[in-house]
């Protein structure tokens, strides 16, 4: 067996719109695919000893128990993988179990597809998975605890850790889009100019001098104070000299911490001699150079979290401990507190396993303890200085106990301070009594105050505290969206997005869109080259300047990493024609049209498919929708136009030489096509049917009105900067250059439909092959060709995309002979040396139609020719 590949899919995908994390492993099973699972001896008996827990699979038998069934009768080894793959996950505390595993259309070559929790644990649970299979074939032993133990670490290592976690989780429930930003803590909340970002717990909100204050515990205590803020008497120092002044005026017990730290780094507590604050002023001096030197409170350590200025809730914390039986010692009792099924590695449960490190060996060491020590009776023996759950610490809800004065004195802490999420340390006796009474005070005001002991306390109640930080960053129900188009189709994409960006800019818009050729931003290109991949559109949902997004979503990105956003709220399908057959396990035009088809599927209910009448295929798309419908046709007596309006649907239609609305039985006439540049007085059929979808779509928005369509229609000026490798005429003095970037049997009809329509004496096509498309499709170019030109040349790609140049050249000729064996045609090496041969020996009069290979650079050819014939004169 051997894995050809693997893709990580993020977003709505050809296998599932709604999964949309999913690992898409190719597997070639090799000698394996003879070998299904009731022709190995004992196989089903080795799976099910190394992981009895796959008895809970139901497969398609749909009961427990169902995919040994299915290894009895007979599976093949891509589907064992997949449910290995995805137990293995399970047991990582990763639980997920959607996969499929079907045919690539060679024989023994699988797409073995699973769902992942996190990105780099799904890829090496593929990859496990596969071993593990091998193994179990050959009968050879495997652990399994390294595999689930490193994959546990790879989720620690990934995820976003529970307070970013469930802030993110609290606005995906609300519909709130989201997008990570780097691989820690960085988290955009919504798009373009709604977005608002978190990073742990400190959100865009929160205030630069706020986090300054608080993260200088001398500067928050100085502010407490004046306010009349309960807090430790203490001072600030730098050296052994004024650790002396700080005990001889405080006395025992004190409290030393660096002056800048966090999460308990540096921190010693309840130090009772001279040798103790000399080791603490050296732990706390390795985080800063001043250091706090205050008076040790006792009592119990609480935390207050206030959000929005709003008390939420209070928890008391224990750090990490063990109790005395007197029989058993300091390790024992340690083992024995980590089977508590609560306790788990790092953050995959309630409570984090307790572990023996530094800190705990010095507070052994400070009571004259070893891990061999057996302590008294009820004898409570502290393993770590702070009380944080990730060090094994556990935390007691109190919210519903604490006195009205103390949470009106910690709102109050937390608009002295500025903190608009703040969590407040306190060292009381309780929370029942006011602090100001009981002898208690304030130790800190964290900014990135934890919520994990919060939303998951070791007893008491659960408080959802991400509630209120999203209410506060969205309020009034916002979801932090803006809208989206997204345009996909064989043909046409790329014009029908820009012209549509172009009306939603007319009317106001702060567009961002994507095309083959870049990214925009507010018409300023971004990025250069083919764009219509997920990463360019994330680069604009990220953009806090674009208030519209026009997408372009081609089937390459579609394939390999889904799409960027989950929902939209138009779709634009144009069409879906035999283009990149054969490529990325898209054998035929059916499964084309069900990649397309991804893009319409993430409409949200409220919103609107637009899709091609005039195209079986995508009229089908309809009957898996979930969303309304609206229809575009070149034909307004089409039947399926006809039944829908009928119905009191929506349509774009070309009739009697306009553009129009059909909403219902009425009808709203747009413009004349004669009055379009980009129809070229609707001579380019193909642009009117481009025109249709951006006229429906932008009508969809109640905010762009028919003149705003109609202006922007009048406006879009095909040019090569407007439209570039789209009809782009170039006029020389004696001859003209027709650039496009028609590159498939489809589009390069509708080019030559228009090329007819044109008046010049003679037209001469410049055509080329992509080398990975089928022979059929290499030579359907040539006799198209064949069909409309009176000469032509044939150039080669720049990319011939695993074809030699001969071979495409034979199969294009193969075409053009079939039609017109006659027909003067010759070879250029590549599309330069065609323009160049062209310029020199043009024939006056003569339109050149050619199909650009790579449009940028064609187009700079051309530019450059004519920069050369005008210093020539």
């Amino acid at each position: 067996m051997k894995i050809v590949e693997i893709k990580v899919l993020k977003g709505p995908n050809y296998w599932s719109v709604r999964r949309t994390k999913l690992i898409q492993m190719k597997l070639d099973l090799e000698e394996k695919e003879q070998m299904p699972t009731n022709a190995i001896i004992g196989f089903r008996e080795r799976l099910e000893a190394l992981l009895p827990s796959l008895i809970e699979h139901r497969c398609s038998v749909g009961e427990r128990g169902g995919f040994f069934l299915r290894v009895d009768e007979g599976t093949w080894m891509g589907h064992v993988i997949e449910h290995i793959a995805l137990e293995i996950q399970t047991l990582a505390g990763m639980d997920t179990g959607f996969g499929r595993t079907r045919g690539t259309g060679k024989d023994g070559e699988y797409y073995v597809c699973f769902s992942y929790m996190e990105e780099d644990a799904g890829v090496y649970a593929a990859h496990a998975a596969v071993r593990i299979a091998h193994a179990l074939i050959f009968e050879e032993p495997y652990s399994m605890e390294e595999d689930i133990q490193r994959l546990r670490e790879i989720r620690e290592e990934t995820r976003l850790g529970p307070s970013t976690g469930c802030i993110v989780d609290e606005a995906a429930k609300r519909g709130i889009p989201y997008i990570r930003l780097n691989k820690h803590s960085l988290v955009q909340l919504g798009y373009g100019v709604n977005q608002k970002r978190i990073r742990a717990t400190i959100a865009s909100t929160t205030g630069n001098i706020a986090v300054d204050i608080a993260c200088d515990k001398e500067e928050t205590k100085n502010l407490l104070q004046a306010a009349e803020i309960p807090v430790p008497r203490g001072t600030v120092i730098r050296t052994v000299e004024g650790l002396r002044e700080a005990v001889d005026k405080f006395g025992f017990p004190l409290v030393i911490k660096p002056i800048d730290g966090n999460h308990g780094k540096g921190n010693t507590t309840n130090i009772t001699t001279w040798e103790q604050s000399l080791t603490a002023f050296e732990a706390a001096k390795q985080y800063g150079r001043s250091v706090i030197v205050e008076k040790f409170i006792t009592g119990f350590d609480f935390r207050i979290l206030v959000i929005n200025y709003k008390f939420i809730c209070a928890a008391l914390r224990t750090p990490a401990s063990v109790i005395g039986d007197g029989k058993q010692t300091i390790q024992q009792l340690i083992d024995e507190t980590n089977l508590d099924p609560r306790r788990g590695y790092g953050h995959e449960k309630v409570l984090t396993q307790i572990t023996i490190d530094q800190f705990t060996q010095k507070m052994l060491d400070e009571k004259g303890y070893s891990l061999e020590t057996v302590p008294l009776k009820d004898e409570l023996v502290l393993l770590k200085p702070t009380a944080n759950l990730s060090t094994g610490g556990t935390s007691n809800d109190v919210t519903d106990e604490v006195h009205p004065a103390n949470i009106f004195m910690c709102e109050r802490i937390a608009k002295i301070i500025g903190l608009d999420i703040c969590g407040i340390d306190i060292m009381a006796s309780d929370l029942r009594t006011p602090v100001s009474e009981n002898g208690g005070a304030i130790l800190e005001v964290n900014a990135a105050p934890g919520f994990r002991m919060h939303i998951e306390p070791s007893i008491g109640l659960p408080r959802n505290v991400a509630e209120p930080v999203v209410d506060m960053l969205f309020p009034k129900g916002s979801a932090g969206r803006i809208p989206i188009i997204a345009v996909t189709g064989t043909n046409g994409k790329t014009t029908t997005t820009r012209l549509t960006a172009h009306i939603a800019k007319s009317a106001g818009k702060k567009v961002g869109y994507t095309t083959s050729d870049g990214v925009y931003i507010q018409n300023q290109m971004m990025m250069k080259g083919d764009c219509t991949g997920p990463i360019s559109s994330q680069f604009v949902l990220k953009d806090p300047t674009v208030d519209f997004a026009v997408l372009e979503c081609a089937r390459g990105g579609i394939l390999k990493s889904g799409l960027a956003f989950q929902n939209c709220e138009v779709a634009i399908v144009t069409n879906v024609a035999a283009d990149h057959i054969g490529l990325g396990g898209i054998n035929n035009i059916e499964q084309m049209a069900k990649v397309k088809a991804v893009v319409p599927e993430t409409v949200f209910p409220h919103g609107y498919a637009v899709l091609n009448a005039d195209d079986d295929l995508v009229y089908a798309m309809r009957n898996n929708l979930k969303c309304n419908v609206a229809l575009f046709s070149m034909d307004e007596h089409n039947e399926r136009i006809k039944e829908h309006c009928a119905g009191g649907g929506l349509a774009a239609v070309f009739e009697n030489g306009f553009i129009s609305i059909l909403k219902g039985t009425w009808k709203i006439r747009v413009i004349n096509v004669k009055d379009v540049p980009l129809t070229y007085e609707g001579k380019a059929v193909h642009n009117i049917a481009n025109c249709l979808p951006a006229v429906m779509a932008s009508y969809l928005y109640r905010d762009i009105t028919i003149e705003d369509i109609r202006s922007a229609l009048m406006s879009f000026i095909p040019s090569s900067t407007q439209t570039p490798g789209r009809l782009n005429f170039f006029h020389f003095r004696n001859f003209s250059f027709l650039a496009d970037f028609a590159h498939n049997p489809h589009g390069l009809k509708l080019l030559c439909d228009f090329v007819s329509k044109l008046d010049y004496p003679k037209k001469i096509g410049v055509i080329s092959g992509t080398g990975d498309r089928r022979d059929e499709d290499i030579r359907e170019l040539g006799e198209i060709s064949a069909q409309y030109f009176d000469e032509i040349i044939i150039r080669c790609d720049k990319n011939l995309r695993g074809r030699t140049a001969e071979e495409i050249i034979g199969l294009l000729k193969e075409g053009i002979e079939s039609v017109n064996p006659s027909l003067p045609t010759m070879t250029i090496a590549n599309e330069n040396q065609a323009l160049e041969y062209i310029y020199a020996n043009h024939q006056p009069g003569t339109l050149y139609t050619i199909m650009c290979d790579v449009v940028a650079g064609a187009l700079d050819k051309i530019r450059e020719l004519k920069e050369r014939e005008d210093a020539e004169g």
